[in-house]
């Protein structure tokens, strides 16, 4: 779900935010998302979380929709993508070395292996780029990868009980938190004049269904059942997927380098599975 799913979300994001603004669309498809899981559970006779428990989805999502999906929104417009795509890679990195796990060479040669495909799946986009990258919005999406890092670890402990409820909190309030910082950023104000195109009203839609009630549920399971190297596995895959939906839906081309690139990065996930 994550590897196919989430990767197939750079090119949903990609045509939605032609006529959606970014923190506002984010909001609503982890708002509605969040509310949904909330419902059915509801419906399924769950308990709700306490106040001491919706605190804690506050912070995770805060740290995973905030600093992690919000702020490489806001850096996306100002790096390559190629760039976003190497630097967000780090993240399984973040996560061995904030885990405190001792690491098994397979772990360790995994994660190198990773990045190197990752660096070699992005150079073209890279070297393609003309001009220089702002310094900041490099920060910036440092950052992020570090905040869902610390967030993917806040989340395996201490929250709701019951994966429906946990998640679901987490979305709905990292999607109010999102929406205030639309109101803040202005987002709100220019809504009523925007001409929203049915291709990113469907991909809100995707996004929403798909990215955030099926992919973020998965995530967060996986966090609860599996190791959190194991579970961020999917930034090295991701790219492999939007690049042959690029190529599908976009005319981007896949070259030799793309083809070994996508298979180091296969070697370097499996050997992450297989290093616990």
């Amino acid at each position: 779900m994550l590897y196919l799913v989430w990767g197939s979300t750079y090119l949903a994001m990609r045509f939605a935010i032609e006529t959606l603004p970014l923190f506002l669309l984010a909001a609503a498809r982890f708002a509605i998302a969040g509310a949904i899981l909330l419902a059915i559970a509801a419906a399924r006779g769950a308990v709700m979380p306490t106040a001491r428990q919706w605190w804690h989805s506050a912070v995770v999502g805060a740290l995973l929709l905030i600093g992690g999906n919000a702020c490489v929104l806001w850096a996306v417009r100002h790096v390559p993508t190629g760039i976003t795509a190497l630097i967000i890679a780090v993240t399984p990195l973040w996560l061995a070395l904030l885990s405190r796990a001792r690491p098994t060479r397979s772990l360790v040669l995994g994660i190198v292996l990773g990045l190197a495909g990752v660096a070699a799946l992005v150079a073209p986009a890279i070297m393609a780029h003309q001009g220089g990258t702002d310094a900041l919005s490099v920060v910036v999406l440092v950052f992020a990868s570090l905040s869902w890092a610390v967030g993917s670890l806040v989340a395996r402990k201490g929250g709701p009980p019951g994966g429906l409820v946990a998640t679901g909190a987490q979305m709905f309030c990292g999607g109010v938190m999102l929406f205030l910082l639309g109101v803040v950023t202005g987002e709100l104000g220019a809504l009523p004049e925007a001409h929203v195109s049915m291709r990113s009203a469907w991909s809100l839609v995707y996004l929403t269904v798909f990215g955030s009630l099926l992919g973020y549920s998965a995530y967060g399971w996986l966090l609860r059942h599996d190791t959190p190297e194991r579970a961020a596995t999917y930034a090295y895959v991701n790219p492999i997927v939007a690049v042959v939906l690029g190529a599908l839906f976009a005319d981007e081309p896949i070259t030799g380098q793309v083809l070994v690139a996508g298979a180091v990065i296969v070697v370097g996930v499996a050997l992450i599975v297989r290093g616990k």
